[in-house]
């Protein structure tokens, strides 16, 4: 009989959380050998090591996950497995320059460009899966060079850590097998779909349920991460304040087209009602969340699908 972990979960069904903590798993000698992976030698000046961008967002990610896992009964085993998962879902990104980084893609998000592969496909049918990166390119190269920002193969680089995630992705883990081995890691298939899924969603097409649950709920803390982090929103998403209302109206958005079921939505929206990513949330935001944060979840009460019977 499989273990609970290995049930496939109905969507309609949805348990009250005993209230975990976001916390790790595995152990933080594991963990922090983990996130040295995001630390990579330059690759136009090999002296110079370039400190992983995402560090902080993926170790706060992972607690967050393994919180929501527990509260929906998957066994330890499984949970230290999506933890560390969890704290490589960003390893597509490494070497990311911040600065240009983030000229890229807010300037992207101010012409309302498509930046995960699967809009750019919806609003350009024309590109082939895989070719996203040189149809951003070929499209609006002269317009980011007329913006000031040279489109040099540096340049070219922190497009390709959007639109080309999968690849980078895929060489950045085959480069990690060795130490991920050496450190008695039994790493699955499993692992490296639920961190294409935010990116390429059809990948999860025929697994099993668990999985993807699995994959909805490192979305969803990832999103909710992303959408407390300060630094983040400063340094690429040209924001100004962050507030839990404006992430969970994404969390809703990405459960309106059907990345994020009920069941994990309700369950990540319980956890931080009841306090259990304050800690986790503050960290994020380098500041500690107050009476207005909860007044934000408040407002969201009404839009969040309620758990059925």
């Amino acid at each position: 009989m499989p273990s609970i972990a290995e049930r496939p979960i109905d969507d309609n069904t949805c348990s009250t959380p005993s209230l975990p903590r976001a916390t790790l798993y595995i152990s933080h000698h594991l963990a922090q050998k983990l996130l040295e992976l995001y630390d990579v030698p330059h690759p136009f000046q090999p002296d110079r090591i370039i400190i992983g961008y995402d560090k902080p967002h993926a170790l706060r990610t992972a607690k967050m996950c393994g919180a929501v896992a527990k509260a929906l009964h998957y066994a330890s085993p499984r949970i230290e497995q999506f933890q560390i998962a969890c704290l490589l879902h960003d390893l597509g990104r490494v070497g990311l320059d911040q600065d240009l980084f983030g000229k890229i893609w807010s300037w992207a998000k101010a012409q309302g460009i498509p930046t995960r592969p699967r809009e750019w496909r919806d609003a350009y049918p024309d590109t082939l899966p895989g070719k996203e990166t040189a149809a951003f390119l070929r499209r609006f190269s002269q317009s980011l060079e007329a913006a000031g920002i040279v489109m040099d193969k540096w340049a070219r680089e922190q497009v390709e850590m959007r639109l080309g995630f999968a690849r980078r992705l895929r060489k950045q883990l085959r480069m990690a097998q060795p130490k991920l081995l050496a450190w008695g890691i039994a790493w699955s298939p499993w692992m490296e779909r639920i961190m294409l899924y935010y990116y390429y969603p059809e990948k999860l097409a025929r697994c099993p349920s668990w999985v993807r649950q699995l994959a909805e709920i490192l979305v969803a803390c990832e999103q909710l991460e992303a959408y407390s982090n300060a630094r983040r929103g400063r340094d690429y998403y040209t924001r100004e304040h962050e507030n839990l209302r404006d992430a969970f109206e994404y969390l809703i958005r990405l459960h309106h087209e059907g990345l994020i079921s009920r069941t994990v939505l309700g369950t990540v929206y319980r956890l931080a009602l009841h306090h259990v990513f304050d800690e986790v949330l503050a960290a994020a935001r380098g500041s500690t969340l107050c009476a207005e944060d909860r007044h934000h979840l408040m407002a969201v009460a009404h839009r969040i699908p309620p758990c059925p019977s």
